[in-house]
C-alpha cells in the first residue's frame, strides 16, 4: 500500500514498507527508511555537495544488486542534481542533502551510498576535501591486522598536523578518513595518500601492501590509496551494506580500533545507539565544509510532522537573527522539565532541564542537550498533539535577552536578562548530550591600563584557545633579520591557564590535563598576581639536558614546563601582538618567575640554528616571523618547522617472528631509573649479513617473559619472542608518538 509522508516540508512517497530486504535478519524497508531518516543528522554532512552513486537491491540482499549513476528522469523535482560529464557520458547526479533525500534512497532500496571525496563547487568538479585509505584485509589477515595499520595511518598524519577518524567499513576491513588543511587537486591528493601508503609499504612491509595486484595481498592489508582518485568511490560513512545482515560502515574511536581483539562490525541498531549516546564521531571531517552541509534544523524536521503538530516547521533553512534572545519554556511532557532555548546563529540551542534552571549558586541541574529549534520557538506556547515527539502542554516561563561570555562546544558561559532568571549561567557538558546547569556568582567589569597607555574594557580570559602550529619547511634558507629561531621540543603541547593562583594545563585537543603535570602548580604560586595564558611544552630532559618524550611518556610527574609564547595577560588578549612583542613579555614574566621555563632564542640564521640543533641532539628547528600574529589553532606560514633526524640507543628486548626473514622487526626499549621502557619495532636498516647474526645472537638469549617493565598492548605482544635485555644498538627516527613509541625508527647498528 502507498502512502505519502512529510520530511521537512517535503512530501515522499512511500510504498511496500513490509517488504523484507534482509531475510537473514526479516529487516523491512519500512526500518531501513527508518534508520537513514533519523541518522541523517550524523550522515548528511559526510555526503552533501557530492555526487552520489547508489547501490540497490530492490528484491533484497539475497537477489542481485545494480550501481546506479545517473538520475532517472522520473525522479522526484525537488531532489538536487548536478552534472558531470564522463569520458563516455554525461551524468546527472543527485544530491543528498535533506531528510527526505534519505527517505527517497530507502524508498528505492539504495541500500549503499557511494560517494567521492571531492564536493561540488557550483555546477563544477570542486576541490578534494579529505583523503580516504581503504584497508582490504587479505587472505590470512582481518579486521584486527586493518586496525594495526590504521593506527599507523594515525601516527603518520599526525606529525604534519592533521586528524584521521576510522570506519569500520561494515564489509570486510576499515577506513580512515584525513580531513584536509589545505584544498588540493585530484593529482595532488592522490599523490599524498599514495606517498603514505608506499611509506608504511616499506616500514611495514610484512603487515602493509600498497601493490595493486592481488598476488601480493596473502597475510597483509591491502593499503588502497587509489579511492582518492576524483572517478572513484567510497561508501559513504553511515550507510548500510547490502551484506547478509544490516551492517553499516561505522566511524569508531582510536581506543575501540587499540582494543582490536575486540573489533567487530556493527549493526544498525548499534550505530543509532552509538549516536544518541555520543553524537557524531566524525564530526570534526567535514566541518571547514559545512556551507554545503544540511542546515541546522535537520534533526528537528526529521522528528515532526507539520501536518499533525501546531509546532513551527519552517522547510527553509535558518536564517540568523538578533542573537541575543533567550526563552525558557515550561514543558509538561512524558515528564515535566523545562526547556532552555538560546539563540544562536539562525536557531535555538536547546537543553532540557528536568528540574529547571538553578536558583542559587549551590545547585548543579542536570541540563540534556536537545536539537536545534526555528527561531519561531520564541513565542510557541500550545499543546503538541498526543503521539506526537513531545506530547504535552508547553508555555513560556521566561523570555529576554543575553550576552555570550563564552560558547564552546563543551562549555557555554552567558549572562540573561529575563523577568525570572537573571544572572551568569554555565552549561557545561559532562558526556555526550548530558550537561549540567550552573547559576554563577556575579562577575565585575574592570578598567586596565594596557602597555600601550589606552584605557580599554578588560578582555575576558579565554579558556578555548588552541596552539598556533607550525608548517613543515626549510628553515636553513630563512635570514635573521626577519626570523626569530626556537628549539623544536620533544614533549606534549600544551596551553597553561593561570588564574587567582590555579594553573590549567590543556592538551592540543583541548583536554583539561593539569593532574599529569603536579609541577607546574608551582606557576600558580609564583604568578598568582597575574591572570595570564602561555603556550609550551611539557618535557623531560634526560642526563644530557635533552628533552625525551619517552622518558616523559614514562613519567609525566618529573615534566617541566617550557614555555615559548604568551597569549593572554592580566586583562589584555596578545594573540594580535607582534611576535617580537609577545617574547619581551614573555621574557619578562620568566624573570619574577623561576619555574617558567623560557629557554633563549637560537642565534644566527636558520641555518646556523640548524646546525646547533643538530650538535647538541635536539628534535629540530622552529622558525617565528618577527612580525607574525599568532593564529589559534591554525597552521600558518609565519611558523615554520625543520625536523632534524634523532638517534636513541637502545636496548633489544625481544623480536617479531617472520616467514620470509629471519625475524620480521625488533621490540626495543630505552633504559630510565633501573627499568626497560618499551619504546616499538625496529623493521629497516638491517642487511642480510646483520640480520643473520642478530637473529644468532638473540637465540641464544631466548626467555618466556617480557623483558620490559611498562605494559604493552595485545597488538605489540602478538608473534613476539623475548629475550634476555643484553644486546643493544642504535636507531635513527623521527619523533615520538603519544603513545611513547618511536616514529619511523630504523637500525643504524649494533653497539661493541
Amino acid at each position: 500500500m502507498a502512502t505519502r509522508r512529510d520530511f521537512g516540508g517535503i512530501e515522499v512517497g512511500l510504498s511496500n514498507l513490509d517488504k523484507v530486504l534482509y531475510p537473514s535478519t526479516g529487516t523491512t524497508k519500512g526500518q531501513v527508511i527508518e534508520y537513514f531518516t533519523t541518522i541523517a543528522p550524523a550522515l548528511l554532512p559526510h555526503i552533501a555537495g557530492r555526487a552520489v552513486t547508489r547501490k540497490r537491491w530492490p528484491n533484497g540482499v539475497a537477489e542481485p544488486s545494480f550501481f546506479e549513476k545517473n538520475l532517472a528522469a522520473h525522479a522526484p523535482k525537488w531532489l538536487d542534481r548536478r552534472a558531470q560529464q564522463h569520458s563516455d557520458r554525461r551524468v546527472v547526479y543527485p544530491l543528498i542533502d535533506s531528510v527526505a533525500g534519505l527517505a527517497w534512497l530507502g524508498q528505492q532500496a539504495a541500500l549503499e551510498i557511494h560517494v567521492p571525496q571531492w564536493i561540488f563547487d557550483g555546477d563544477q568538479r570542486g576541490p578534494i576535501t579529505r583523503l580516504v585509505f581503504d584497508l582490504d584485509p587479505g587472505p590470512g589477515v582481518g579486521l584486527a591486522e586493518c586496525a594495526l595499520v590504521a593506527i599507523r595511518i594515525r601516527d603518520t598524519v599526525r606529525d604534519v598536523g592533521l586528524d584521521a577518524y576510522p570506519v569500520t567499513s561494515g564489509s570486510k576491513g576499515i577506513h580512515v578518513y584525513v580531513p584536509l588543511a589545505r584544498v588540493l587537486d585530484p593529482s595532488g591528493a592522490s599523490t599524498v595518500a599514495k606517498q603514505v601508503a608506499v611509506g608504511l609499504e616499506k616500514l611495514y612491509p610484512d603487515l602493509v601492501t600498497a601493490t595493486m595486484a592481488k598476488a601480493a595481498r596473502p597475510g597483509k592489508v591491502f593499503l588502497d590509496w587509489s579511492q582518492n582518485n576524483p572517478s572513484k568511490t567510497t561508501i559513504a560513512p553511515y550507510s548500510l551494506r547490502g551484506r547478509t545482515s544490516p551492517t553499516v560502515a561505522a566511524p569508531r574511536t582510536w581506543d575501540e580500533l587499540e582494543d582490536r581483539e575486540n573489533l567487530r562490525h556493527s549493526s544498525f541498531e548499534e550505530v543509532l545507539t552509538r549516536w544518541r549516546e555520543h553524537g557524531d564521531l566524525l564530526a570534526g571531517l567535514d566541518s571547514s565544509h559545512r556551507s554545503a552541509t544540511p542546515d541546522a534544523l535537520t534533526a528537528y524536521r526529521s522528528k515532526r510532522d507539520p501536518g499533525r503538530t501546531p509546532e513551527p516547521v519552517p522547510a527553509q533553512p535558518p536564517t540568523p537573527g538578533e542573537g541575543n534572545r533567550f526563552v525558557v519554556q515550561e514543558h509538561h511532557a512524558r515528564r515535566l522539565h523545562w526547556d532552555v532555548r538560546l539563540e544562536r546563529e539562525g536557531v535555538l540551542a536547546s537543553w532540557a532541564v528536568p528540574k529547571g534552571p538553578p536558583t542559587s549558586n549551590t545547585q548543579n541541574r542536570l541540563a540534556v542537550r536537545t536539537e536545534d529549534h526555528p527561531l519561531e520557538y520564541l513565542d510557541f506556547h500550545g499543546a503538541i498533539p498526543r503521539g506526537e515527539y513531545g506530547a504535552g502542554e508547553m508555555t513560556i516561563w521566561d523570555s529576554g535577552t543575553y550576552e555570550t561570555e563564552k560558547w564552546r562546544e563543551d562549555e557555554v558561559i552567558v549572562r540573561l536578562r529575563g523577568t525570572r532568571l537573571n544572572g551568569r549561567y554555565a552549561l557545561i557538558r559532562t558526556r555526550g548530550d548530558q550537561w549540567l546547569m550552573h547559576l554563577m556568582k556575579p562577575k565585575q567589569d574592570a578598567v586596565q591600563q594596557i602597555p600601550d597607555g589606552e584605557p580599554r574594557r578588560q578582555v575576558t580570559m579565554p579558556h578555548d584557545l588552541s596552539p598556533m602550529l607550525a608548517t613543515p619547511g626549510d628553515v636553513a634558507s630563512l635570514d635573521a633579520s626577519d626570523w626569530a629561531f626556537e628549539t623544536k621540543w620533544d614533549g606534549f603541547r600544551l596551553i597553561v591557564e593561570i588564574a587567582d593562583g590555579v594553573v590549567t594545563a590543556r592538551s592540543r585537543a583541548g583536554n583539561v590535563v593539569t593532574e599529569r603535570y603536579p609541577r607546574l602548580a608551582a606557576l600558580g604560586a609564583e604568578l598568582g598576581e597575574h591572570r595570564v595564558v602561555l603556550d609550551g611544552e611539557a618535557v623531560v630532559f634526560d642526563a644530557d639536558g635533552v628533552a625525551n618524550l619517552a622518558l616523559l611518556q614514562a613519567d609525566s610527574v618529573r615534566a617541566e614546563f617550557v614555555a615559548f609564547d604568551v597569549l593572554y595577560l592580566d586583562g589584555t588578549s596578545l594573540v594580535r601582538k607582534r611576535y617580537s612583542d609577545r617574547r619581551r613579555v614573555l621574557e619578562a614574566l620568566a624573570a619574577r618567575s623561576p619555574t617558567l621555563l623560557v629557554p633563549p632564542l637560537l642565534d644566527g640564521s636558520g641555518a646556523q640554528a640548524l646546525d646547533h640543533s643538530r650538535e647538541h641532539g635536539l628534535e629540530g628547528v622552529v622558525a617565528k616571523r618577527l612580525d607574525s600574529v599568532y593564529l589559534p589553532g591554525r597552521r600558518g606560514q609565519s611558523w615554520i618547522k625543520t625536523r632534524n633526524w634523532r638517534t636513541q640507543q637502545v636496548v633489544i628486548g625481544g623480536w617479531r617472528r617472520s616467514a620470509a626473514r629471519p625475524f620480521a622487526s625488533l621490540l626495543v626499549g630505552v633504559p630510565h631509573e633501573d627499568k626497560l621502557i618499551y619504546a616499538g619495532r625496529v623493521g629497516t636498516g638491517f642487511d642480510e649479513r646483520e640480520m643473520a647474526d642478530l637473529a644468532a645472537r638473540m637465540r641464544r638469549l631466548r626467555r618466556k617473559t617480557s623483558p620490559f617493565d611498562n605494559d604493552l598492548t595485545r597488538a605489540e605482544r602478538e608473534d613476539a619472542v623475548w629475550v634476555t635485555p643484553k644486546l643493544t644498538g642504535t636507531v635513527r627516527y623521527m619523533n615520538w608518538t603519544e603513545s611513547g613509541r618511536l616514529w619511523h625508527p630504523g637500525w643504524l647498528g649494533s653497539s661493541a
